[in-house]
């Protein structure tokens, strides 16, 4: 009996000790308090919710939309950061945790100049907004968003990347501003510096065509470019870069020029295929007639290509043996498949010459027979200048028509006032230079020479009647029975010494009919000078040889030279 009190009282009091023990158990479990980071393990997930399992009486509701990298799965263990209790017990925030966690990433990532992740969310003003984890957004100016100009600033939202802390405090606040164009250009020269020691020249390398320039198109190798220049696309003409590659196409290139000091990398097509400048001392000479196609005009000539990588270019002044080309669009087009003749070529430097006008014969090496000095011609009128015109004697052939050589009689101060464009005039060859392309030709000499006439008619010394045809202020202008004018010096008009010209003048007229002397003739000048004056005197001495000549035969004469004198002075 003793026995059995003894261990019913031995069992009492272990449960009594167990009981004690729990209660001193469940006091000493530290219970997390609101605002400390827990870690549990998940043990459902509904569509609401994600329940953690945390050590508390229940489990912990963290909201499905804070785990914006994925939902977990039952078992894996989440980091959250405790709210606080409600009726259903825990309240979780793993949004908030994370901020906490990558707020501490991002000090120490700014204290040591490391990149964070992160995701540009929006465009702002002047630039994006970028989600780094923490509760205030990071500011990335535009100038920083990038390696290269951007096109379209909203092509950039949604794109993740890495970016330097520029800046994270402002007044004392979270305020962070950041920059990826620094950790693009760290990455883009640890790529290219790799390429440098890794690609040699000649090498073939695969890239994928980004943009295009007026002189080729940029490669992406990678992350880093390479020039594709506009002649290392072909041995033959390219007129367009993206007539012979297309945006966004893989292509395989070899490497023709490597510069790490100046970043460059140059980039060829052609050099897959043989240089066709090799064999052209085979296929070609100077002299030879060559067919080709017109691939490009200039204003000083014409490329024409004569097989694919073989070009030449003929010089605006080989287009024509005749005619003054001004443009060589005027006789040849891009595409047009046309006839040359090789001048001269440089197989080293890759050039060819060619003249256009070697294919047919000079018509100016046998101008001269045709076109001999008194050779009277016809032509159109086709250019008129201030000092004359030029008429169209054959299809590239012009005379040169002096306003000189228009008139005999005229003073053409202005050819328009005598000839109008595609007017047929007869001329005459004055002069032939077939060295210099040049031909003078002229009107008048179509008629004799009506100075050389009047030369010949009049003498000095002789008189004649002519008209008034212009009075100025140093002289009369008076026209003889021919045409030729001459003029009456102011000091030849009047005979009376004492009388001024302003006088003398005042008793004529334009139209009136005057006598003069002939005191000068030079047809070579074609200059005559008249003499009022002299005339009269002549006139004088005529009269008084008439009575001389009339008293000497008449004895009964009593009117003598005195009486002649007297009778003039009443």
């Amino acid at each position: 009996m003793e026995k059995m009190e003894v261990e019913k009282n031995v069992a009492q009091n272990s449960k009594s000790d167990f009981q004690t023990q729990l209660e001193e158990s469940l006091k000493n479990i530290n219970v997390p308090e609101a605002g400390q980071m827990v870690e549990g393990i998940v043990v459902q997930i509904t569509e609401d919710y994600v329940y953690v399992d945390i050590g508390d009486k229940s489990e912990g509701l963290i909201p499905v939309k804070e785990f914006a990298e994925g939902l977990p799965v039952e078992g894996d263990t989440v980091r959250a950061l405790l709210i606080g209790h409600d009726k259903n017990g825990p309240v979780l925030s793993k949004k908030k945790a994370d901020s906490k966690r990558f707020l501490k990433e991002i000090q120490q990532a700014a204290k040591d100049k490391t990149p964070v992740n992160g995701t540009i969310v929006k465009l702002v003003k002047s630039g994006y907004e970028v989600n780094l984890g923490i509760d205030k957004p990071a500011f990335l100016p535009i100038s920083q968003a990038d390696s290269e100009k951007i096109e379209k600033p909203e092509s950039l939202i949604g794109v993740k990347s890495k970016f330097y802390i520029e800046r994270l405090y402002s007044d004392g606040k979270v305020n962070p501003v950041v920059n990826r164009r620094k950790y693009l250009e760290e990455e883009i020269n640890t790529k290219r510096d790799a390429f440098f020691n890794s690609i040699q020249l000649g090498d073939n390398v695969k890239g994928t065509v980004k943009s295009f320039t007026s002189f080729g198109a940029f490669i992406d190798l990678g992350g880093f470019d390479g020039l594709l220049h506009i002649n290392d696309m072909s041995w033959g003409h390219v007129a367009r870069p993206k007539d012979f590659v297309k945006k966004g196409q893989e292509i395989e290139l070899k490497v023709i020029r490597l510069d790490p000091a100046e970043k460059r990398i140059n980039l060829s097509l052609k050099h897959f295929s043989e240089d066709p400048w090799i064999h052209f001392d085979d296929k070609y000479n100077v002299n030879k007639v060559v067919k080709g196609k017109v691939t490009k005009l200039t204003k000083f000539g014409a490329f024409v290509e004569l097989e694919e990588g073989i070009e030449g270019l003929v010089h605006i002044s080989e287009f024509s043996w005749t005619k003054k080309i001004n443009e060589p669009g005027d006789m040849v087009s891009v595409g047009q498949e046309v006839e040359a003749v090789i001048l001269g070529y440089d197989v080293q430097a890759g050039r060819v010459s060619l003249g256009f006008k070697q294919v047919t014969a000079n018509p100016w090496d046998s101008i001269s027979e045709k076109y001999a000095e008194g050779t009277k011609v016809s032509g159109k009128v086709v250019k008129l200048t201030n000092a004359g015109a030029f008429v169209e004697l054959e299809e590239g052939i012009d005379g040169f028509l002096h306003g000189e050589d228009i008139s005999w009689l005229k003073k053409v101060k202005h050819p328009g006032s005598e000839l109008s464009v595609d007017q047929e005039v007869e001329a005459v060859v004055l002069e032939c230079n077939p060295e210099a392309h040049k031909i003078k030709i002229g009107i008048k000499q179509l008629t004799p020479d009506p100075w050389k006439e009047f030369a010949a008619e009049y003498k000095p010394g002789s008189t004649l009647e002519g008209e008034i045809t212009s009075i100025t202020e140093f002289g009369v202008f008076v026209k003889a029975p021919n045409g030729i004018e001459g003029l009456v010096n102011k000091f030849n008009l009047s005979e009376n010494k004492e009388e001024t010209y302003e006088d003398a003048v005042a008793k004529y007229k334009v139209g009136d009919k005057i006598n003069v002397f002939v005191v000068d003739v030079n047809a070579a000048k074609e200059k005559v000078a008249f003499s009022v004056k002299e005339f009269k005197k002549k006139q004088a001495m005529d009269e008084i040889s008439h009575y001389m000549s009339s008293s000497a035969n008449d004895d009964d004469g009593a009117f003598t030279l005195a009486d002649m004198i007297n009778s003039k002075k009443q």
